[in-house]
């Protein structure tokens, strides 16, 4: 889960770190005002879910209120188009602004899970305002890093030592590692999957400011943050995804148009990697979960046939918890319901599965059933290049 910038920086705000003074507006009247009480030289900056929005024209500075108006106003209501929304852009509709400030020096600041170690790592670079990616591929040597132990948390001497491979004054220190200490705390009370402030800034007046913040939260403990639900934007969510979740599926949108629902995210990534290996191009990750029943199929259906994009989908599902013969019966009344257009290619495999193929077999409906992951994946890509149905 993903949240905007200006929430971000609320629940860093919140324990205790610091970040620029700033009000969230959705017109440029309000823009002006709040540019007014700030002192009149302000950064603006649109607020959708994504990186990249400085060099998309997303950020700009004003030296007066009327010129943080004008910014604002070419923003609002228009789409953004960075590196990581794709050509469409998102829609702009509320922006951040914020006090200026004369800046010294900006850094890199970072937390992940580190799935190596099992633990979180705390990461630290001298280049801050650029993507870490990039400083990673160009220059690996400079980025500091601190492994975390869960029992003990983030010691001060691993702030300190971060602080020094930053080469921050002594008269920052304390401040920077309070910092340093402060982002860790709030990784580990919202279960974050990552945190990242990028850049962190040292500015002329000797205060230290998260400029930017970026906070991703760990799905599966949101159960324990039921504040963190009204913080969710469903304009910046993909709608397939957000329905999908409403019905317990796993789904992420791609570019293909081969349609695919599996049981298991593993069977997911092993069922697309066969797709493209016989020349095909997936066109979703669709993981119905273990306990698929009729409501769960017709929804995974449902959400899969509204890409027009799709000209065939491919069904790979084990039956284990779950019996082949009632995965079937599942398939086929979903498919019944939805009214299936395109080629279906099923492969089960588990228990009963004679008699679920069986079922495919017998119905109505043109199924295509298959006995393998490649008999399935060279079945479906033949199907969707010729147009056809069961062979």
């Amino acid at each position: 889960m993903n949240v905007h910038e200006f929430q971000a920086k609320q629940i860093l705000r919140e324990h205790g770190v610091a970040v620029p003074e700033g009000y969230v507006a959705e017109d440029a009247a309000s823009v002006q005002d709040i540019a007014q009480r700030l002192g009149g030289r302000v950064v603006v900056k649109a607020q959708i879910h994504a990186g990249g929005r400085g060099k998309a024209g997303g950020v700009k500075l004003a030296s007066s209120p009327q010129e943080a108006a004008e910014h604002a106003q070419n923003m609002l209501g228009r789409p953004l188009v960075t590196h990581q929304t794709g050509p469409e852009g998102r829609i702009v509709k509320r922006v951040l602004v914020e006090r200026a400030y004369e800046i010294d020096r900006e850094l890199y600041l970072g937390l992940v899970v580190d799935r190596e170690s099992s633990r979180v790592v705390f990461m630290a670079s001298a280049e801050g305002g650029v993507d870490i990616e990039e400083v990673a591929a160009r220059s690996p040597e400079k980025i500091f890093k601190e492994t975390i132990d869960p029992g003990v948390g983030m010691a001060h001497f691993q702030a300190r030592r971060l602080a020094k491979g930053l080469g921050i004054p002594a008269e920052l220190s304390r401040q920077v590692t309070g910092f340093m200490l402060g982002l860790y705390r709030v990784f580990v009370a919202k279960d974050c999957s990552m945190v990242e402030v990028n850049p962190l800034v040292l500015t002329a007046e000797g205060e230290v400011l998260a400029l930017d913040a970026k906070l991703n939260f760990d799905p599966n403990a949101l159960f324990r943050h039921p504040e963190l639900a009204d913080l969710r934007d469903p304009d910046e969510e993909d709608p397939a995804e957000a329905r999908a979740a409403e019905f317990g599926l796993s789904y992420i949108s791609l570019s293909g148009d081969i349609g695919c629902m599996v049981n298991g995210a593993g069977l997911a990534m092993a069922t697309m990697d066969i797709i493209k290996h016989f020349g095909g191009e997936p066109a979703n990750f669709l993981d119905v979960g273990g306990s698929a029943d009729v409501q769960r199929v017709t929804e995974a259906f449902k959400i899969i046939l509204a890409d027009s994009n799709v000209k065939g989908v491919l069904v790979n599902i084990f039956g284990g918890i779950m019996k082949c013969d009632t995965i079937a019966e599942g398939v086929l009344a979903a498919a019944r319901e939805v009214g299936i257009t395109v080629p279906l290619v099923v492969r089960l495999e588990g228990t009963n599965v004679e008699l679920g193929r069986k079922l495919l077999e017998e119905s109505d409906l043109d199924v295509i059933s298959a006995t393998s992951m490649a008999d399935a994946a060279q079945r479906i890509v033949e199907a969707v290049r010729t147009g056809g149905g069961a062979q």
